[in-house]
Order: C-alpha cells, then sequence, then structure tokens
C-alpha cells in the first residue's frame, strides 16, 4: 500500500474575458438562487449582489469569499473567481507527496489498512488512485500491465474492456452508476480535463461477454452492488464515498475515500477467508 503524489489536477475551464461578476452569476444561478436570496445569506442587498454581477462594482476579496461560500462553490474554483477579480488565490495546492500532508496520508493508510479485508482507496478529482489496501490489489489481478501504469485511473480501470468490464457481472448498470457519477462531477466542476475522461470512457465498447445476469440466489440489496467475479465466484459489494469537511487545501478538498461494502454474507467469507 503506497500513497502516489497527485497528478494533473481536474484544472477549471474558466472562458476567457469574464470578470468575476459574469462567474458569480453563473454560479448563482446554477444554484438556482436569487440575487435577494443570496443576498440575505451573505449579510448584503441585492443592489450589491448585482452591481458585482454586471461589474458595477468591485468585489472585496472577503465579500467573495462569503459570497461563494454561501453558493457552496468548490474550493479550487473559488481561487478561480477571485483570480478572475484580480486577487491571489486564498487556497493553497499542495502536492499530495509533500512534507506538509504527512499527517493526512498517514491517516488515510491507516484508515483504508483498517478497512481490509474489504477492498478501500483514495482517488483524487480525475479518478485516480493515490492510495490503495490489499483488497483493491486483490480485486485487480489479471488485469493488463498497460491499465495499471500510473496514474492508475479507476474509471479506465472498471469500464475498459481489457479491464475489471468483462468481470462485472451487471456492467450495464454499473457503468450507467459510474457514467452518470461523473456527469455530476463535470457539471460541479465544469472541468476541461474531467470532460475528457468521460468523453474516453464512456466510448469503450461493452464486452459482448459482460451480459446482465441475476445472481443464483436473489439477495434483497440495499443500494445498487458491483457484482464482480474473482476467481469463479461472484463477489458483490456496494460503494460508500467519503470527502473531509471543510477543506483548506484544493488537494485535499478533491480527495474521496472509497470503500467497497460486502453486499451478503458470501462476499464477506470469501474475503475472510483470502486474508486469514
Amino acid at each position: 500500500m503506497t500513497t502516489a503524489a497527485t497528478g494533473p489536477s481536474a484544472s477549471v475551464v474558466t472562458p476567457a474575458g469574464k470578470g468575476v461578476g459574469p462567474l458569480l452569476r453563473a454560479w448563482r444561478e446554477r444554484r438556482r438562487v436569487s440575487q435577494l436570496e443570496l443576498a440575505l445569506r451573505a449579510d448584503s442587498s441585492a443592489r450589491h449582489v448585482s452591481f458585482i454581477e454586471t461589474g458595477r462594482s468591485r468585489p472585496s476579496e472577503e465579500m467573495i469569499l462569503r459570497l461563494a461560500e454561501h453558493l457552496d462553490v468548490p474550493v479550487r474554483e473559488r481561487n478561480a473567481l477571485l483570480l478572475a477579480a484580480g486577487y491571489a488565490p486564498h487556497y493553497p495546492e499542495t502536492p499530495l507527496d509533500s512534507p506538509e500532508l504527512e499527517t493526512l496520508r498517514e491517516g488515510m493508510e491507516r484508515l483504508i489498512q483498517g478497512y481490509e479485508p474489504y477492498p478501500a482507496l483514495v482517488v483524487d478529482a480525475m479518478y485516480d488512485v493515490v492510495a490503495a489496501n490489499r483488497g483493491v490489489v486483490m480485486l485487480m489481478e489479471g488485469v493488463p500491465e498497460h491499465l495499471l501504469r500510473p496514474p492508475l485511473n479507476v474509471m479506465r480501470l472498471t469500464l475498459h474492456p481489457e479491464g475489471l468490464a468483462p468481470r462485472i457481472r451487471n456492467l450495464r448498470e454499473w457503468r450507467g452508476h459510474l457514467l452518470a457519477q461523473m456527469e455530476r462531477q463535470i457539471a460541479l466542476y465544469r472541468s476541461g480535463p474531467l470532460r475528457a475522461l468521460y468523453e474516453e470512457v464512456a466510448a469503450y465498447p461493452v464486452p459482448e461477454s459482460a451480459v446482465d445476469r441475476e445472481p443464483a440466489e436473489p439477495v434483497p440489496y440495499f443500494a445498487l452492488p458491483m457484482q464482480i467475479e474473482h476467481e469463479g465466484r461472484v463477489l458483490s459489494f456496494i460503494s460508500s464515498i467519503s470527502t473531509f469537511n471543510t477543506p483548506m487545501d484544493v488537494t485535499v478538498a478533491e480527495l474521496a475515500i472509497e470503500t467497497l461494502l460486502p453486499a451478503d454474507p458470501a462476499t464477506v467469507k470469501y474475503l475472510h477467508s483470502l486474508m486469514s
């Protein structure tokens, strides 16, 4: 289990020639909040918000951060708003392998290691794996080397016809879930690299061998499982994703910890037998 340095970030696509006003208006409209409602939240006036959006008033750095907070603007995009207004970025973007984040790295590794024998991993905004435990390594057995070269990308690994896709019994459902998840992220971050990744993996052909099949014994799942074959057995997992509260660093804000919870007793028994 190792922690990798973060790769190219899911940089924001900021329209050229646009000041902070149009960008704030776009975020407000995306959140479906009126100027009056935003003004009340930010302890300002609708007139002042209107002047900022039209460029008649230059907002202070504090006002930009306050409006961004009440619009739930992601940390990276808050920096983009500040830059558009002529201010320096407020939030640092510290490489994950830097000494400053050593405590964070150690904490994440203890967390995912403690989750064994169940699979758990940490990904960045581009779905590149930055840490993984032995449960994940077990699922990747048999995957071609070219898909395992750094940076290891979860979406490519899962949906590529030479990756995990042929082994996922309910691939069409799981593929639809992953693509919808990426679409939501693209709508939130407006990221060019993330859009390119989406277009790449969405174009992968669905392997002919990956035909949706019902399990031999129906199980009342409480969420959509990923049903994947491993050494002649079908394992079922429910995915859970956690992020950090109130991050003050762009890198930390874009990390997500994904854990795969066994969805049936047979999967629990099999995983514990592998690690015993």
